[in-house]
Formats: structure tokens, sequence, C-alpha cells
């Protein structure tokens, strides 16, 4: 440690940032670990607080999923960590928008003292970033009761999996767990001069490799993570494509081994993706270099090192460390250090975010049977879609005059109107009620008004590298004239509006149907426990709607989901159900109506306790048949509930985000994406088109505010 401690002392003793809080002693680290690698990281930490009264180590953990989004915003503003830990990908990025400060390599450490493609991972524009600690990448799992030896050719493993019902099983249609075949037919997702090239003959003999896997029924088409933890659990498969998140999955009666992928006949080794996770100095760090040195030393160095290989199960790349017997003695990270010698990093240019989506539709487009030149060509396309160059710049002075002069406009009829009505005595005699709103006006301003606010701002700049560029309506120009693609593509804003009115008319027509049938037969005085069928009804809509969504989503899976399992049983042939628009969109709209008939229901149901039985006894009376005294009697009384819950579900199924994402999640090739998750898209998985989202969002607004406002005209003239 001490031989690390000093160069990297001088380095951030000679950083540019170090004269930003000299004197402090505190260091704010944060981290997104958990399990055993959170438990090795925290036993450091308090080593060193322990040990030295110089440094006072916070750790803070972040949720994976928020890290990144976190990190951005907080970093610029002076309130972000001193030292963060985090995976390579977003260096480019990062590095872009000013948000680290750069970290030569160690002064005083042999240049081979990391693994060298854990270094290269940290290398952007020639400069390294961060320090490595650990990395992973993805390795063979393999079933000992079914599998005696590993064969290091590709289809040598093939036929060793035969005694199992499956040989192979991985994400098959996730480009992470592809890029080991991507890689093993020498394609590249960068070229020579740093393009972005994913339509070559190579890639598309990757494709076509898998797609004849699949085509073989060696592997399964329709395969995610809880779908290979479930095949391997139950001895179905021989061998299983995954990273060391994996173990934590498998049974503990299951004996099974690791190794590095095989060789492909013809091509050369599978060669997984490598993620290296480091220690990042962030841009506006506050604690004093030396105290971030010695942390740094404790963590990356070799005594850090080797409790985070013992303790936190991780592969670290110092060298001196990796022939320790704490690695060398242990089969799981030998492996994975063998792998990872053998890996690719993930390229960590700010472009490779347009990537994933894209490549994971051509994926897809092969896994279905689509010829894969085409499939890599779409992809090439659809990438540069989402690279294409922000809109020009344009001038705000004609937009501030006009947000000038509507509000001057309305500041004056809120005057005239005030004078119009006498408002100044009638709001001293209301005083007391105001100050009872005044709690939920401020919740309202601070959760609703000044949010959308923001958002209609964001709409009129351009983000790209980390920087906001006023651009005026530009965004809703280009969404409303559908410019890059033809107006019939899944990605334009019209193709997408009409899937998600139809797919609001069927859910909402299904709500109602269902939840009025079932509630004229609840209501029935001659049927018996009607109390337990209350509670069953209500069930669906009491389970949170992304549980019900993973679980519909599994049902309907092509090879393993109860839905195919149950027509088999009538003879029918398996159904692809997310190869098709109409039966990936039907499959969305089962789960939909699953979670929404219960309101339905309810409503209905209280509507119907409110009805007089005189009045239908009367018609009775009168000679009216049951059809005709629920058209004339029934309904009628139930419009004024209906009509409100109506418009709620239809306002709640057009943003119904969590279906779409999990169910479907657009496939197939985004044509049944809604436009809420076509916004969410657009910001998140896009190149963080903040601006162009919050311009769909508007268009959203817009769209359902006018939906509010006629259906209050029709209820209002009922």
């Amino acid at each position: 440690m001490r031989v690390l401690l000093a160069p990297l002392l001088a380095f951030f003793l000679l950083s540019p940032g170090a004269a930003v809080a000299q004197e402090s002693g505190h260091v704010l680290l944060w981290h997104a670990y958990r399990g055993e690698e959170r438990t090795a990281l925290e036993q450091i930490v308090r080593a060193l607080n322990a040990e030295r009264d110089d440094v006072d180590v916070d750790l803070l953990a972040v949720p994976h999923e928020a890290f990144r989004q976190r990190l951005t915003a907080a970093i610029p503003r002076g309130n972000g960590p001193d030292l963060f830990i985090a995976p390579h990908e977003a260096v480019g990025e990062w590095s872009t928008n000013g948000l680290l400060q750069p970290m030569p390599y160690p002064p005083g450490l042999p240049e081979g003292a990391f693994l060298p493609s854990t270094t290269d991972a940290l290398r952007f524009d020639g400069q390294l970033w961060a320090m490595p600690l650990s990395f992973k990448s993805l390795a063979l799992y393999y079933n000992k009761a079914l599998v005696g030896q590993v064969p290091a050719d590709f289809d040598a493993l093939l036929e060793a999996g035969r005694r199992a019902e499956l040989p192979l099983v991985y994400e098959a249609g996730n480009f992470y767990h592809h890029a080991a075949f991507f890689h093993a037919f020498g394609a590249r997702v960068f070229d020579e001069q740093g393009r972005i090239r994913v339509d070559t003959p190579e890639a598309a003999a990757a494709f076509a490799m898998v797609g004849k896997l699949v085509a073989d029924g060696v592997v399964p088409p329709e395969s995610d993570g809880a779908l290979v933890s479930n095949l391997f659990n139950a001895g179905k498969v021989a061998f299983v494509i995954n990273g060391p998140w994996f173990l934590g999955e498998i049974r503990p009666e299951i004996d099974f081994g690791i190794a590095p992928l095989p060789t492909v006949p013809g091509a050369g080794p599978l060669r997984p993706f490598l993620t290296v996770e480091a220690l990042y100095l962030a841009a506006q760090a506050k604690a004093s270099p030396a105290a971030m040195a010695v942390v740094a030393a404790a963590i990356g160095g070799a005594e850090g090192s080797l409790i985070r290989a013992r303790v936190g199960r991780q592969c670290v790349p110092l060298l001196e460390v990796a022939s320790d017997p704490v690695i060398h003695d242990d089969p799981v990270l030998a492996a994975f250090v063998a792998q990872g010698a053998l890996a690719v990093a993930t390229p960590n240019r700010p472009e490779m975010g347009a990537v994933w989506e894209p490549m994971n539709r051509a994926l897809r487009r092969v896994l279905r049977g689509a010829d894969a030149t085409v499939a890599a060509a779409e992809a090439q396309q659809e990438i540069g879609f989402y690279l294409r160059p922000p809109p020009q710049r344009a001038d705000p002075t004609l937009y501030m005059v006009l947000a000038g002069l509507l509000l001057l406009g309305g500041a004056i009829w809120a005057v005239r109107r005030a004078a119009a009505v006498d408002l100044v005595p009638r709001m001293r005699r209301s005083l007391p009620a105001y100050a009872y709103l005044l709690p939920a006006a401020a919740g309202m301003t601070l959760v609703v008004f000044i949010p959308f606010l923001a958002g209609a701002a964001v709409s009129l700049f351009a983000h790209s590298g980390g920087e906001f560029t006023f651009v005026g309506l530009s965004n809703f120009v280009r969404i409303l004239t559908s410019q890059e693609y033809g107006i019939t593509h899944p990605l334009s804003f019209w193709f997408t509006l009409v899937v998600t009115v139809a797919w609001t008319l069927a859910n909402v027509a299904l709500h109602v149907s269902i939840g009025l049938g079932l509630a004229l037969l609840l209501h029935d005085p001659w049927m018996k426990l009607k109390g337990v069928y209350r509670v069953l009804l209500i069930v669906p809509w009491a389970v949170p709607n992304y549980i019900t969504a993973l679980i519909w989503k599994g049902m309907f899976n092509r090879q393993f989901g109860a839905v195919n399992a149950f027509l088999d049983l009538f003879g029918v042939e398996p159904v692809s159900w997310f190869s098709n628009f109409f039966t990936s969109f039907a499959a969305n709209v089962a789960t939909n109506t699953w979670l929404g008939f219960p309101f339905m229901m309810v409503v209905t149901l209280g509507a119907l306790q409110a009805i007089p039985r005189d009045l239908l006894e009367a018609a009775e009376v009168d000679g009216a048949n049951a059809w005709q005294r629920f058209r004339h009697v029934t309904l009628p009384l139930l419009k004024p509930a209906l009509l409100p819950a109506v418009i709620l579900g239809s306002v709640w199924t057009f943003n119904m985000f969590n279906i779409i994402y999990l169910v479907s999640a657009g496939e197939p090739d985004g044509s049944t994406e809604i436009l809420i998750s076509e916004a969410y898209k657009w910001a998140f998985t896009r190149q963080a088109q903040y601006g162009y989202a919050s311009a769909y969002a508007l268009l959203i607004f817009g769209i359902l505010w006018f939906w509010g406002w006629m259906t209050q005209r029709v209820t209002e003239s009922s």
C-alpha cells in the first residue's frame, strides 16, 4: 500500500483540483455496491478511519439505477462526492461534460501494474480518467451433473450439452450478451476512424450464426434473466453464458463450475464485453488531495484489493494481487480472471449510448427469422437517427418578447377581472379558507406546476455534450413533421399516436364492458358468496402493476409460457407473441385489461347500490324485459358515475408506461410503443435528448388536455 500511496499522493497534490479545500480530511465517497462488494468496501473504510486521524471517509450508497443521473446533477453544482466508484462506460460522456478531473497513470508504478485492458478502458482522448478497481465480464457456467468436461470448441460444447433438455441458454436478444459472438467474428462497434459501423459482413455473420442457433432449437429465442436462472436451477440446461451477478441466483444444491467461453470454429474465441469498475475524482471535489490519495491507496492498493477479492469476490486488476492464492486457488475468481484477459472493453465513447437499442432490435429481428445483413443495415440506419446533429441555435429575442406580451396580457386580464368582480373584498372575507388551502396549493406548486414549467422550458432547448442550446420550437417541428423517417415508421410521432389511441380505446372498452358485466353479476340478489368473489376480483388491481406485468410477460413466452401451454392442449401451434404487431399488441392489452377491469367493477358496483329497486320493479311491472330495464333505467343512472371513471381510466391507460415497457418492450421493432414510452426512451436511452423528450411530453399533455375538455363538454351537456 505504501508503494502506491506515495505516487498517488504526488498526483493528487499536483492535480488541477488541489487548490480546493486543502485542509479538509473529510472524503465523501459514492458507490452503488450491494451485498458482498459493499461489505468489503465498508471493511476497508472502517479500518482506514480507525487507523488515521487525518482522514474521515463517509460512504454513501446510491441506487445503481439512479447513480448516473445523480452524479450529473450534483457534481456541477458542487453537491456531489469527492470520489466515486462506477463502471467505465460513461468515461467519455463524463470527461466531455467536465464532471471528472483527469487521472494520469500513477507515477512510480511500472507501466504494467494493472491488467492492460482495464486501463485502456479508462482512457479517453489519450488521457487516463480513473483508477481501475475491478472488472467483470460474461463467462461460461456449466452444470457438473450434466457435463463432465468443458470443451474448448463451441460445436463440441453444444454436442456435450445434448444430455440436457437444452444445451445452451443465454439472453440471446440482448446485444451485451451477443457481443461475445460479435467480437468472435472480428466485428467491432467503432472502426479505425472512430465511426460506428455495425453493418459490416462480420457483424452480419455473427447475427446469422445466432439466428441459426435459435432456428435449430439449440438456444431459446425469448430468454431473459429470470428464465435463464429458472432453467439452470431446474437442471434443464447444460451451459449458461452469464456474468458474476449470476452467482447469487444459483441454488445451493446445484453443483456448477465456471470456465472461459469457447472458440467458434472458423471465427475465433468468444470475447464478451469487459466492464471495469473504477475510482474517479470528481471535478468539484472538496476534500484535500492528500486525504483522497490515502483513500485511493487504501481501496485500490494491494491490501484493499485482497480484501475486495476475498470478501467482495471481485476480480481485481492489480497484477501483483492477481497471482495471490486468494484468487489463484479460487475456481470462480480464476475463471473470471482468465476470461477477463480475453474480453473486449465496452467502448466508453459517448456515442455508444445510441448503439444498444438498435442492436437489440436488429438481433431480435434475426432471431425471428429476418435476414442478418438487412438487420445490420437497419441497425446502422437507426443509430444514425439517434446521432443526428441537434437543431441549429435560435435567437431567443422573439420568444422573450412573445413571453413578455403574454405575461403582460395575462396581468391586464387579471386586473380587469379582479376589478369587475370586486375581488379584493371577497378575498379578505375568504382569508381563513385560503389558509386551509395553502398547504395543498404549496404542494401542488412544488410537485406539479414548477416541474411542468421546467419541462416546458426544456422543450425549447437541445441537449448535446452536456450543454443545453436554445432552439425554439425546432423540437416540436421535428416531431410533428417526422423529418428523418416516414410517417409510418415506428419512430414517427404520428404512428405512435395512432397506436396509443388504439391502445387506449381497446383497453377502456374492455375495462368498462368486463367491469360492468361483473358488477351486474355481483349485484344480483341471488348470487351466493358475493363477498368472496368481490375480494378475488379486486386482487388484480391490488397487486403492483409491475409485478403483474412481469408475470404476464413470462406467461406469453413462446417456448415456456403458460399461454402457449394452454393453446397446446387444443392442438394450436405455439405463438411467438412478440414477433408480430397484432399479437404483441394483444399481449399488452390482455395484461392491462387484467389490471384495469377491477376499478371499473368497483365504481359500477357502488353506483348500482344507489339505484332504487323500486324503479326496476316498476319497469318490470310495466312489462319491460331485462334488456329494456338495463338500457332505459340502469344505464342512464350509471352514467354520472361511469363517465368520470371512463375519463380517469382513459388518462391512466394513455400513459400506462409500465405495461409497454415490461411486457412487449415495444416489440416488434418498436411498433407497440406508446407516446409516454417513446418520450422516456428519447430522454434516457437515445443520447439524453431531453429537449426532444420534453417536447414529446408537452404534446402528450396537450392531447390529454383536449380530451379532458371534450369529455367535460359531453358530461355537462348530458
